[in-house]
């Protein structure tokens, strides 16, 4: 009986001590952050949310995004995220105050979403031209996507020089011009035809820039602009046609198949092939998947913070010979 007070005593202390240092500490450092502003109260980060933004997050919780998404990008210290192209900085806790919950994630089988709302504006100025195709996309109907391995065109608008075939942006060749019989990785001349290749990387993409290398998706043809709201609306409805090898489950349930009536929707989601609807009927959003996709857009961290360093700029040019 006398060693049972200091079991006790022994077992409420570490639960005690753990809950001060996990819970209580933590919240006095952080827990009362204000977003960072200007002297003159302008610039403010970050901000409230609308109703309509904070209604997406639930959709968002809801239907279990949170088991295959995160929502930090880790130092680069501690991961690769910055060299992902996934944010120009390290997430820090002043980003999350105006979010109940923090959507942080379980694990992180898919990209990371903390700045999927920055690239949209990114990736439309560098979308392809309207009936350009992919480099990888097969002769399929339009709306296929390419397969993981491949080089993605659309991330980099100018592919490197030394590539065996001609860039997929560039005019197509003359007739009287004789293209390789079949590109293949060799197709970068090495003087040992029997010689091991350095790496299974296309060398399209080993020579591309990091940009170049960034993860799926790419740019595809007849799809809307990357990471707009229509691009976010299909990639719900059917994440396969925008890439083929997407393990991410259909989310039809949040979308109406109606008949038209007076005129089409201007919110209707634009399909070819199999997807499209029958003749005289549309796919539009409900609500929630509105609301779900302006959670989705609103997610952008990279605002800079005083104190978290953001990434090292582009290499400025070489100086001036002589200097």
């Amino acid at each position: 009986m006398k060693g049972l007070a200091p079991l006790f005593l022994g077992i409420f202390g570490t639960f005690a001590f753990s809950w001060v240092g996990l819970t209580v500490i933590p919240n006095w450092q952080i827990g009362h952050l204000d977003p960072q502003m200007e002297e003159d109260g302008s610039d403010a980060y970050p901000q409230p949310q609308s109703g309509m933004v904070e209604r997406g997050a639930r959709v968002y919780a809801a239907n279990g995004c949170i088991y295959c998404h995160s929502q930090q990008v880790r130092a680069d210290y501690a991961a690769d995220d910055i060299e992902r192209k996934w944010g120009g900085r390290r997430s820090a806790p002043r980003d999350y105050i105006f979010e109940r919950p923090v959507f942080l994630g379980k694990m992180r089988m898919c990209q990371d979403l903390s700045n999927i709302g920055a690239r949209a504006l990114a990736e439309q100025e560098n979308a392809p031209p309207a009936g350009a195709t992919s480099p990888a996309a097969s002769p399929a109907p339009p709306g296929g996507a390419p397969a993981p391995g491949a080089a993605p065109s659309g991330a980099s608008p100018s592919p490197p020089a030394n590539a065996g075939s001609p860039p997929p942006g560039a005019p197509p060749p003359k007739a009287t011009a004789v293209p390789p019989a079949s590109p293949t990785p060799s197709a970068s001349a090495s003087p040992a035809p029997n010689a091991a290749p350095a790496s299974p990387t296309p060398p399209a993409a080993a020579n591309a820039s990091p940009a170049a290398r960034a993860p799926w998706p790419v740019q595809t043809s007849g799809q809307p602009p990357m990471y707009s709201a229509a691009w976010h609306h299909v990639h719900l409805y059917s994440p396969r046609s925008i890439n083929v090898d997407s393990n991410m489950p259909s989310y039809r349930f949040l979308y109406q198949t109606r008949r038209i009536t007076d005129a089409p929707s201007a919110d209707a989601l634009k399909f070819t092939g199999s997807e499209a609807p029958p003749e005289g009927w549309e796919i539009v959003p409900t609500y929630d998947a509105k609301c779900l996709v302006a959670y989705l857009i609103s997610l952008n961290q990279s605002h800079p913070l005083k104190e978290v360093r953001s990434a090292a700029p582009a290499a400025s040019p070489p100086a001036a010979p002589g200097k």
